[in-house]
């Protein structure tokens, strides 16, 4: 019986490392799979062209999902200095660009996150 465990413990170990281990060999289409991701150089806005608009934004449900959400859309956007997604106060905070974004844009992407008809946005203030 105990011989029988320490086989069956032996082939569960063999397969974990095996299943775990990283191939970097070539794929059946010849390609190796490696991936690499630089990380996004935003450019430097000059100060003069720096814009801040503040809207509330209804129909989030939790901070964790829809404002970060909301933040990394806004914030991945070309122009954009800052994005920050107040749950609790349901307003959002962006500086940008005014040459490259403006408040329509913004309003734009922040209701076409999700579904495109779950969050509106309000009272936008630049």
């Amino acid at each position: 019986m105990n011989f029988t465990k320490s086989i069956a413990a032996v082939v569960i170990a063999s397969l974990l490392f095996i299943s775990c281990k990283n191939n970097s060999e070539p794929t059946k289409t010849g390609i190796a799979t490696t991936e690499t991701t630089a990380p996004k150089v935003k450019k430097e806005i000059a100060a003069a062209n720096l814009q801040t608009a503040s809207f509330k934004v209804e129909g989030m449900t939790c901070a964790i999902g829809c404002a970060k959400t909301i933040q990394e859309e806004l914030t991945e956007l070309d122009g954009v200095q800052t994005a920050t997604v107040d749950f609790d106060k349901k307003r959002a905070t962006v500086t940008f660009d005014k040459t490259v974004q403006n408040p329509e844009s913004l309003t734009k992407v922040v209701q076409a996150t999700g579904d495109g008809k779950t969050y509106k946005v309000s009272n936008m203030k630049s």
